[in-house]
């Protein structure tokens, strides 16, 4: 079953609605989604290597619009509809502490986020929620995003067919380690 969800999820990679579907994936993410675009840009670039720079370019932008649009759902609708995505993450109980180390730290904090598996949209409404400063929270999303999509990209664009080859002997493997890492970086979140 993992085999053919592997080789549907390929066939989808190096369709034409491919980067479309990449674009809608990663800006829902920063904003509301629970799905990182890793899932699609890796087997994207994976099936045509030659694409990888626009799949980063395509992530780093449409990560970094959906970061604006989390942050206005933060500084605008914190109650409506922020509340209950901190709430439902774990979060809203220690929202108070956060927001004073947030004003202190929000460009390293948005930048550190941007870079790992934690939940950006996290990042993003809070960042909203506590005013942090706009072009501070764009420039640390635009570099923190760049690096990540472009550094993965890159990886998969310059050692694509030992990695392929890796996933496709290892499927369980990866499954589990993803899995692992996107689970972790929603426990990290009870914990911070």
């Amino acid at each position: 079953m993992l085999r053919r969800l592997y080789d549907w999820t390929m066939s989808l990679a190096s369709g034409p609605r491919a980067p479309a579907a990449l674009g809608t994936i990663s800006f829902a993410e920063s904003s509301f989604f629970p799905i990182p675009p890793d899932i699609l840009l890796i087997p994207m670039v994976i099936a045509k290597r030659e694409r990888a720079f626009a799949y980063a370019t395509i992530c780093t932008v449409t990560s970094v619009v959906g970061g604006f649009f989390g942050y206005m759902i933060g500084a605008f609708l914190f109650q409506q509809l922020a509340q209950p995505i901190l709430e439902f993450y774990g979060y809203l109980d220690k929202f108070e502490h956060f927001r004073e180390d947030f004003n202190a730290y929000g460009s390293w904090i948005v930048f550190i986020a941007g870079l790992t598996p934690f939940p950006y949209k996290v990042i993003t409404i809070a960042s909203g929620a506590t005013a942090l400063n706009l072009p501070v929270f764009i420039v640390a999303s635009i570099l923190s995003r760049g690096i990540r999509f472009y550094v993965v990209s890159g990886l998969l664009y310059l050692f694509g067919p030992p990695i392929r080859d890796f996933i496709e002997k290892r499927l369980g493997l990866v499954f589990t380690l993803f899995v692992i890492g996107l689970v972790g970086g929603f426990v990290a979140i009870k914990y911070l």
